[in-house]
């Protein structure tokens, strides 16, 4: 058993099954191993018996699940600008070393008292230099994943999770999921569709080939126009990230360079992969107008979030 700590924080991974679960425990500890970022979860410790395998990872205080639950309505635009940097940086650090997360959702994005958001859960990450028709389709929870897996693609690329960090980037802006699907997979496509348009040959050569389209199945849709008044290129950066062709999806080291990011000092682009970015003068989280922790404090209307993209 492991002492009790403040420092640290248990993840246990039973292996029911020897043959499958050791697999994925292995798989995920080797991946987990070779990352060494300041927005990835640090793996402390592997702890072995003949019918368990703990992880022991660094403790952070929540996640950002959490951190949207206690203040509802949509973040402090400041704050999503820097939690968004800091889940792209992670991305693009991984990405750079062939390496998918594959499941990203609020609940896998750990977020320390200071605010350093670090990418976790692995459980789903592989590496791409698996061959991609490997792949399976059954990835990424249903709200966070892209129409080229729901439509029954496994050949995709760092694309996957651009797609899911588009999804968090509006969640955390409006305070509510971008596509909540509450069914199954052609569910989810329609809420896509709604927002963004149907889409044929014509908008996507090859998507007929998919083995789950089926257009008969789903209202025409033309894409929306978004309604928001949100700062400086926010809606361009969320409609890079959102693009239904998976070639087309902003990368994360371009979106690292968007102008959406501008206003961070500089320096901020410019640090060692294991350096915080609160180590940058003038980083820092604001007061989140709302908290039920705080449900008495009173807020002025100008300050409360507003952003409703569609």
């Amino acid at each position: 058993q492991l002492p009790a700590a403040q420092h640290v924080h248990k993840r246990v991974c039973v292996c029911v099954c020897v043959c499958v679960c050791v697999c994925v425990c292995v798989c995920t500890a080797s991946l987990l191993k070779r990352l060494k970022h300041a927005n990835i979860v640090l793996l402390h410790d592997i702890i072995h018996t003949r019918e368990t395998l703990t992880f022991v990872f660094e403790y952070l205080q929540t996640d950002l699940a959490q951190y949207m639950i206690q203040h509802p309505g949509g973040l402090r635009y400041h704050n999503v600008r820097i939690f968004m940097f800091q889940l792209l940086r992670g991305l693009c650090y991984i990405h750079s070393r062939r390496i998918l997360h594959r499941d990203l959702k609020p609940q896998n994005l750990l977020i320390s008292y200071l605010g350093e958001l670090k990418l976790a859960d692995f459980g789903l990450a592989r590496s791409k230099s698996i061959p991609s028709q490997t792949f399976s389709s059954e990835v990424v929870t249903l709200w966070y994943r892209p129409p080229d897996v729901l439509l029954g693609s496994t050949d995709y690329s760092t694309a996957l999770d651009m797609w899911g960090a588009g999804c968090i980037f509006i969640e955390m802006l409006q305070g509510a999921p971008a596509f909540p699907g509450v069914s199954d997979e052609f569910e989810q496509l329609q809420k896509i569709w709604e927002v963004l348009g149907l889409s044929s040959e014509d908008s996507w050569p090859g998507v007929s080939l998919l083995p789950n389209y089926r257009p008969e199945r789903f209202l025409y849709s033309e894409p929306k126009q978004l309604r928001t008044q949100l700062p400086y290129k926010t809606e361009d950066l969320a409609q890079e990230m959102l693009k239904v062709v998976p070639t087309d999806r902003i990368s994360a080291p371009d979106a690292m360079q968007h102008l959406y990011f501008s206003t961070l000092p500089p320096p901020i682009m410019h640090l060692r992969d294991t350096v915080s970015i609160f180590k940058v003068p003038g980083i820092r989280l604001e007061t989140e107008v709302r908290d039920i922790f705080n449900p008495g404090r009173k807020d002025k209307p100008s300050l409360l979030p507003s952003a409703k993209f569609w």
